[in-house]
């Protein structure tokens, strides 16, 4: 039987279950899969695609320094290889997959574009390289309406354009480990305290986390032992965001720079917030899907895929931009409202059940074969 031969090209992962899940579930009798990962230096996926017995090479990239390098030994690794289909995802990753895959004569280039006006907005001179990368690719996977608007605004053809919404398994929010939540209570010290308020985000100036916490702020007046905890908290806006939380009790909050349990982290939650500032910072937004997954009460402000399915006080409640007197006053609606606190678990869990891991894989597969 004729397989085809799709070669994925990613840039600054360590970690990713999208990879691990394209890697076991897609079909192994229509595939054969390789890898060139785009690193630092070695990664947690490199050593799990290996375990997979699945060819895959690490291309040593840390920036602008090593570009020409990087391209070199793509090039040669797939002018050795010769895949059918190169299938890349991330910026850096595109400026040198796409290239590579160009020059060697690959005909089927396929590019994920897993964010929306980043660049337009806070990097507008590497705009001119998403305009390249949408001219070397074939095929341009959205991962949301805010994706492929972005995509048509820029001058892509919609005929190039397929959209492909990033897959989840469902069920490791559905059914966490309650031992691990156990213990990530007692890590992150949130046995006794109400109403524990999540966040999961970067410290970046677009994720709204500095309008979160003058509400939390105003949240400990009634609630004293409300507890922050933030998690993923490291990023370019950090200065501006610890100069806040220096206004909290140090006891008030937790800062997580990472958590490698996090379907179990939502579980120590009683709400949470995510507040982007404006509609298309966010070109996906994992965390939506997650925690509604996971059966948390939501507050979001309308951003990435929140366009698509959420509909305020059925799934989650949602607020202004940057609005902290809003964010305060949904989070008492929901810890006072039992009604709606039950309305927004039940239908959120079932608002989610189409971003399943069988779907993304089903899409992909018609993507590799039918084109």
């Amino acid at each position: 039987m004729f397989m085809t031969k799709i070669t994925y090209i990613i840039s600054g992962i360590d970690k990713a279950l999208e990879f691990e899940w394209v890697a076991e579930y897609l079909d192994k009798d229509k595939f054969e899969l390789s890898f060139i990962l785009l690193n630092p230096g070695r990664s947690y996926l490199e050593e799990y695609l290996k375990q997979k017995g699945i060819l895959v090479m690490t291309i040593r990239y840390r920036g602008k320094r090593d570009y020409i390098a990087a391209l070199f030994k793509t090039y040669l690794f797939l002018r050795r290889y010769h895949p059918d289909i190169i299938h890349v995802h991330l910026f850096p990753a595109g400026r040198v997959g796409l290239i590579a895959g160009k020059l060697t004569g690959i005909h089927r280039r396929i590019y994920t574009r897993h964010y929306s006006t980043y660049h337009h907005q806070y990097f507008p001179h590497t705009v001119k390289y998403d305009r390249l990368i949408n001219r070397l690719s074939t095929d341009i996977v959205a991962i949301s309406d805010v994706v492929e608007q972005v995509l048509k605004q820029e001058g892509v053809d919609e005929k190039k354009i397929v959209k492909i919404p990033h897959g989840f398994d469902l069920n490791m929010f559905y059914n966490p480990n309650f031992g691990v939540v156990r213990q990530l209570k007692e890590k992150y010290k949130t046995e006794g305290r109400f109403p524990v308020i999540g966040v999961i985000s970067r410290y970046m100036r677009f994720k709204g986390i500095d309008y979160l916490i003058p509400a939390f702020k105003e949240l400990l007046t009634k609630y004293p032992k409300a507890y922050l905890v933030l998690s993923n908290a490291r990023g370019s806006y950090q200065d501006t965001i610890k100069k806040l939380l220096a206004d909290l009790p140090g006891d008030s909050y937790v800062e997580i720079t990472f958590e490698y349990n996090l379907s179990e982290l939502y579980r120590l939650f009683d709400v949470f917030v995510h507040v982007p500032i404006y509609p298309q910072c966010e070109a996906f937004g994992q965390i939506y899907v997650e925690a509604l997954a996971a059966g948390i009460p939501a507050i979001f402000t309308m951003s990435g895929i929140t366009h698509e399915f959420i509909k305020d006080r059925e799934n989650a409640i949602i607020v202004p931009y940057k609005d902290s007197e809003a964010i305060y006053n949904a989070i008492e609606e929901i810890l006072n409202d039992e009604g709606l606190r039950n309305r927004l678990i039940d239908r959120g869990k079932k608002s989610v059940e189409r971003f399943s891991v069988g779907y993304m894989i089903e899409k992909l597969e018609k993507l590799y074969l039918e084109r």
